[in-house]
């Protein structure tokens, strides 16, 4: 979860803020996607961005269902803050959290299933931040600028 120090930084510029709080299941990730299309189309996105922007955040949200909250009564989170020149997204969950160092590259050579998820987030968005707390769940922070690659 944000700061409010961070949440007041990231606001000085900020359009729009839309909140979520989405039931732990797998059938609600088609939302968060359609929500974040809206959002992006709206913000100017082409249309591979914005295919890239809801396969990043299946992911994110795909990680915070099945390693955040174990309860699926529970909620995880989506923040959207929509600026003029990006839109960052912040998926995050209540759960045990994990250990940064504990993420690896995966090898591609021998894929196996699962453990794509980051490399394929960072892959797809300009910038990713992760922040996990044991104990205390993780945040998965994407950004993505309008107009030109940087």
């Amino acid at each position: 979860m944000l700061s409010v120090k961070e949440q007041m930084n990231m606001n000085k510029k900020c359009i729009d803020v839309i909140k979520l709080s989405v039931p732990n299941k797998p059938e609600y990730v088609s939302v968060i996607r359609l929500t974040a299309s809206g959002i992006a189309n709206r913000m100017g996105f082409d249309i591979e961005k914005i295919e890239d922007i809801k396969v990043a955040i299946s992911e994110a949200c795909t990680n915070a269902i099945t390693h955040g909250i174990c309860k699926e009564e529970a909620n995880f989170n989506v923040d959207f803050y929509s600026h003029e020149e990006k839109l960052v997204i912040s998926v995050y969950d209540n759960g045990k959290g994990c250990l940064n160092h504990n993420i690896k590259t995966p090898n591609l050579k021998e894929p196996k299933e699962g453990g794509l998820g980051v490399f394929i987030i960072r892959s797809l968005m300009d910038d990713v931040e992760i922040s996990s707390n044991n104990g205390k769940g993780t945040v998965i922070k994407m950004t993505k600028y309008v107009g030109d690659d940087i």
